[in-house]
């Protein structure tokens, strides 16, 4: 009974400093104290000496606006927010109204709901950056360090995951994520790699 709570009391405080360290880092990410790493660039098109491009895109699915939460799930204002290298911008989307069959067994987007398109294209120096994205008011960043070569085109995929949905049917032998408990993480995938 003692290693049982003391497990625990240790899963508990694990969970929280991993809240503290997103609360820190969507406050990091919120602060732009540079303006001179990225410029948002209309089209693709030649590629400056000693620059590279970035292409951040985005698909993912919110329940509808719910008339008395206070979040912005199911509406325009709805953003994710990206910080590179201490210059902070806001990613808005397209979204449209979706109701898809499920396509398996565990489809994590099937059901009545929003679609969020989101994309930008970015320049930067060729280099080394410290890319964040987070949505702030779910309290959600990811971080990671890339490395964009010189003239080269590059994108950055990010993949939601979702929350666990109970399970109805067999308990315990699968897990089943939906978009209706809302995104966790990112996955970051650069150029066709996880990172």
């Amino acid at each position: 009974m003692k290693t049982l709570v003391m497990l625990t009391l240790v899963l508990a405080v694990s969970v929280m400093t991993g809240c503290a360290t997103d609360q820190e880092l969507v406050k990091t990410a919120s602060v732009s104290a540079r303006g001179d790493v990225f410029q948002e660039v209309a089209e693709e098109g030649p590629i400056p000496r000693g620059y590279a491009d970035l292409l951040i895109v985005a698909s993912l699915k919110t329940h509808k606006p719910y008339k008395y939460e206070k979040k912005s799930h199911g509406t325009a204002d709805f953003k994710i927010l990206i910080n590179i290298d201490g210059q902070a911008g806001w990613m808005e989307a397209c979204l449209k109204e979706e109701n898809i069959e499920p396509r398996g067994l565990r489809d994590p987007e099937a059901g009545e709901g929003m679609r969020y398109i989101f994309r930008k294209h970015l320049r930067l120096k060729a280099g080394t950056h410290k890319v964040i994205v987070a949505i702030p008011e779910d309290v959600l960043a990811v971080e990671r360090v890339i490395n964009l070569k010189e003239g080269s085109a590059n994108d950055i995929i990010l993949e939601p995951v979702y929350g666990l949905a109970s399970a109805r049917r067999r308990p315990a032998t699968f897990t089943e994520t939906s978009y209706l408990k809302g995104i966790k993480w990112f996955r970051m995938i650069l150029n066709g790699k996880p990172i």
